[in-house]
């Protein structure tokens, strides 16, 4: 490890992880915590800790008046000056690379004092601690050396990140955060105005309209790394504020986006120089894996069987397959497992918060269907369905398409979970996912929402339907947009978009906004696409959801240093909090307790 060269003015010399064999005789000073205390009665040893490593310090009788050190408990922070000398060679850890020595104490103090009595648990020691626990108290937490490392690792990433960028022409521009309104798919959150009563501020949920206002004053190449703010049901991979490496280029394709993409994942992951990212389009996404985010690390592949059951005996089937539902199975060998029935009536569970009521299955041994709704694959549904190896066949059915590629989607991970399809790999499956739709259809409001936002472009060939307004047409129109998935995340995502008035304006009237709420939301945009705008086009990457990935971690908590619990609540810190009488009055708005 390369000796630190510190500016002047530190307190200390080194930090606790650098010493070794060739500083003997040194005089050096170390600051850090105290990670453990040994009284041999005549000696004394104290492991001193910071964020690089472990130093041991010793104390002879009589060097200094060792009382001290029993006011000294666990997680005090503390200053040691002294000689580093050799161990000796029985007491040598080659396990750690400070090891070989130890610093020989000469001067002490305590600098602050931990009461081990409250201390809610320690940091490196062995006691457990539940992690709402370890988010109440993060600021003991980060003091782990994982988070500490995971930290350091985020910093390094966002530092490669720009970088990259800045070789490419990119130049980094900070949007603000008080912000307009424009809804872009979930709830904003907003500030209140004090200096305009009645009037409020809205966190961006991402800096769209600002990025491509970049675009039309010119930028040509633009990134930040900003926080993004959505009020939205959290999740494993999801904070109600997050990270985002934003891009937009003007006179751009998909295809340069795809390259810039290709370049920054082959300076974060060591990738080689040829490294491309395999494409996908939606619907075959869909179509195989039931959902947009494929982890591709693992095969069970799915396939539409809804044409097969049309006249079969099965009325469940039968009647999905006669309006139009959709009807899908995926194939698990026996070589992954033979599904226990247990495993079969616990699918129920899986399926439940997608809107599933369960799944059928068939079994596969030598040729011969068993179990679940056999007696209804008649012989010609079975050649169909290629049932000839062992296995079993898990079928997924709704008359909502988009409930069974969910059910199907959710049960595929859970198997591979369950039986280890990926065990501890390092391996990383990219796809890049094209072709989206252009918009949602919702059978409740009787109306069209747009896929991702409504600025993305709508892809050629859908131009006519489009401006010709043909709903039906409208319902299958794809849009020029695209996400870049790694494991079964989705890394990132972004579009060409509409830089022209008309299809802007033509857009929000197939949405269903009125002029006047147009105006009022998105007059200043759409004015600005009146004075020449260039072709352009980005993308996102989520940084949060790419440090899950490089830091090998399912929880997106762990890689944020002041992470927010499922329902968006700030243990540490008890927000969100009541506004007090007196801010309540200053922002002239009427709160009402729940």
């Amino acid at each position: 490890m390369a000796t630190t060269n510190f500016l002047p003015g530190l307190m200390r010399t080194h930090h606790c992880g650098e010493l070794n064999t060739v500083d003997i005789g040194t005089e050096v000073i170390l600051c850090g915590w105290v990670n453990k205390y040994r009284n041999l009665g005549a000696l004394h040893f104290v492991d001193i800790r910071d964020k690089f490593g472990l130093t041991q310090l010793g104390f002879e009788e009589f060097a200094i008046d060792t009382d001290i050190l029993k006011q000294a408990a666990l997680e005090s922070v503390i200053y040691a000056k002294g000689i580093v000398r050799a161990r000796p060679t029985a007491a040598i850890n080659k396990k750690m690379h400070t090891g070989g020595i130890e610093v020989q104490v000469g001067e002490f103090k305590i600098l602050s004092r931990a009461d081990i009595d409250r201390l809610p648990f320690l940091p490196h020691g062995q006691t457990e601690a539940t992690e709402d626990l370890k988010l109440k108290y993060r600021y003991l937490d980060l003091r782990s050396t994982k988070l500490q490392n995971i930290l350091k690792l985020r910093s390094q990433t966002t530092t490669k990140i720009r970088n990259i960028l800045a070789a490419e022409g990119f130049i980094e521009v900070e949007t603000p955060l008080l912000y307009k309104s424009t809804p872009e798919g979930a709830r904003d959150y907003v500030v209140p105005s004090r200096v305009h009563p009645g009037h409020v501020y809205a966190l961006p949920q991402s800096p769209q309209t600002l990025k491509q206002l970049l675009m039309i004053g010119g930028t040509d190449k633009y990134f930040q790394i900003c926080k993004c703010f959505r009020d939205e049901d959290l999740r494993a991979d999801r904070q109600p504020e997050f990270s985002q490496v934003d891009m937009e280029v003007s006179f751009a394709s998909a295809e340069y986006i795809k390259n810039i993409v290709e370049e920054i994942l082959k300076g974060l992951f060591n990738l080689s120089d040829t490294f491309k990212i395999p494409v996908m389009p939606y619907s075959e996404a869909l179509e195989k894996y039931g959902t947009d985010k494929p982890d591709l690390r693992y095969a069970l592949e799915q396939k539409s069987v809804t044409e097969y059951f049309s006249e079969s005996e099965f009325s469940t089937f039968a009647s999905i397959a006669k309006t139009q539902g959709l009807i899908k199975t995926m194939f698990i060998p026996a070589a992954i497992s033979s599904l226990s029935r247990k495993v079969l009536d616990g699918l129920t569970a899986i399926v439940r918060p997608f809107k599933g009521k369960g799944v059928a299955f068939c079994k596969v041994q030598e040729g011969v269907l068993s179990g679940g709704i056999s007696k209804f694959i008649t012989p010609e549904i079975a050649s169909k369905l290629g049932a000839t190896e062992n296995g079993t066949h898990l079928f997924f059915a709704d008359a909502d398409h988009s409930v069974a590629h969910d059910c199907a989607d959710a049960v595929r991970r859970y198997i591979a979970k369950e039986f280890n399809l990926v065990g501890h790999s390092r391996e990383l499956a990219f796809v890049w996912v094209y072709d989206f739709p252009l918009f949602e259809w919702s059978e409740k409001d009787q109306r069209l929402f747009a896929k991702h936002h409504p600025f993305t472009k709508p892809a050629e060939k859908d131009l006519e339907s489009f401006f010709g307004g043909d709903i039906a047409a409208l319902k299958n129109a794809v849009a020029d947009a695209y996400d870049v998935v790694c494991n079964g995340h989705e890394l990132g995502g972004g579009s060409m978009r509409i830089h022209d008035r008309g299809t802007q304006d033509q857009m929000f009237k197939l949405l269903g906004m009125q002029e006047a709420e147009i105006q009022q939301q998105f007059g200043f945009f759409t004015e600005a696409l009146s004075y020449g705008t260039p072709p352009h086009g980005g993308l996102a990457f989520g940084l949060d959801r790419l440090m899950m990935i490089l830091a090998n971690t399912e929880n997106i908590r762990d890689v944020i240093a002041f992470p927010k619990t499922t329902s968006a609540s700030d243990l540490m810190a008890a927000a969100p909090s009541t506004p007090s009488a007196a801010q309540i009055a200053e922002l002239h708005f009427s709160w009402t307790k729940p």
